[in-house]
């Protein structure tokens, strides 16, 4: 059926019954749901049917529903479109990028759904399902990391049968129609690493987080910029609450190197283990920056440390921003080009790194 014929037979089906869900119709004519989604705003753009959530209606049946009030059960005629954005529970990394939603959809006129991503594959398979049989019009997914099995989890998003943009998450060759938009992590972690290695220091530690999912690409741009600049890699210490150890032993073994002088520089993921560890530091008689300088990664709260971290910021807020101009371009243009976008971090330099506290030195 052409595009044309398929727009007629769905128009007369919204003019017999005065209103249908898309869902219904998809299966009904044996399409997907994207298609009559797109055939929907395209009739309701030459003022054909009135766009609903879920479906559309026809002008009478709107009108009708317009004169019957607001305590008629019916969805707001005229409503914008409809995002479904699944996000991963707790955490202060993720706060920022809703609000970067928030702000693009409230200047645009979108309304988004949020959901709260389950612990298992089939925890967010069932809540997308249920986005989906809701009408949303596309999704906005931040499931939790490392959803296993992984490449099951990577044909499935590739497989959904409506416009995705992954926030903050990159996959591989499975990406399928999925659009993507990140912060370049592994961009930010070399700038930490350019940044104090011109401030004179040869051997720079990188101390992060184990389960966190930014933690290899950050570790990747670290060891890539140590081999273009012809440092050695590491050493690296991993920040681990699942190995049941007491914060004070997560940093003794590192502690114990920069006591004995063999690290004088380090990259730390995130702010809040920083100022620990600043704390453990300065419980020894160590002083930051004089005896180890720091950049943090992530800088939520890097400023109110006693000693202000340097810090990389990713660009949360703008990842948000931009997974909702994505959405909102993929459902105005289904045809356009796939986008995939990585937002370069930036490096806000203050007191523990040593940038302004005298001559270099080497490490």
């Amino acid at each position: 059926m052409l595009a044309e014929e398929r727009r007629e037979v769905l128009l007369r089906l919204i003019e017999r019954r005065g209103s249908v869900k898309v869902t219904d119709v998809a299966e009904e004519m044996g399409v997907s749901a994207v298609t009559v989604r797109q055939d929907v705003r395209d009739l309701a753009g030459r003022g054909l049917v009135v766009r609903v959530h879920g479906g559309a209606m026809s002008p009478g049946a709107a009108r009708a529903a317009d004169v019957a009030g607001p305590a008629a059960a019916r969805p707001a005629a005229g409503q914008g479109d409809v995002l479904g954005l699944i996000v991963p529970p707790g955490g202060y990394y993720y706060p920022e990028i809703i609000r970067g939603v928030q702000d693009a959809a409230r200047a645009h006129g979108v309304r988004v759904v949020l959901a709260v991503s389950g612990e298992t594959l089939t925890d967010n398979q069932e809540q997308v399902r249920r986005l989906i049989a809701a009408g949303v019009d596309g999704l906005l997914l931040m499931p939790r990391a490392g959803l296993e099995p992984a490449d099951v989890a990577e044909e499935w998003l590739a497989g959904l049968d409506i416009p995705v943009v992954l926030v903050d998450r990159r996959v591989g060759g499975q990406a399928g129609r999925l659009e993507q938009v990140a912060s370049d992590h592994a961009h930010g972690a070399g700038l930490a690493v350019r940044h104090l290695a011109g401030l004179g220091h040869g051997r720079i530690a990188l101390v992060a987080r184990a389960e966190s999912p930014n933690t290899p690409l950050i570790r990747e741009g670290y060891a890539a910029a140590c081999r273009a600049l012809r440092l050695p890699e590491g050493p690296e210490y991993a920040i681990d609450p699942a190995d049941g150890a007491a914060p004070a032993e997560w940093f003794e073994e590192f502690v114990e190197v920069v006591e004995a002088g063999g690290v004088r520089a380090a990259l730390v993921h995130n702010d809040l283990d920083a100022v620990a560890l600043i704390g453990f530091l300065q419980a020894r008689g160590l002083r930051v920056p004089e005896d180890l300088a720091i950049v943090t990664y992530d800088d939520e709260v890097a400023e109110l440390g006693d000693v202000p971290l340097t810090a990389v910021a990713p660009p949360k807020r703008a990842v948000g921003a931009w997974a909702v101009d994505l959405m909102r371009r993929r459902i105005a243009e289904p045809a356009a080009p796939l986008a995939e976008l990585l937002l370069r971090p930036e490096l806000r330099v203050r007191d523990s790194c040593g940038a302004s506290s005298g001559p270099r030195r080497r490490g």
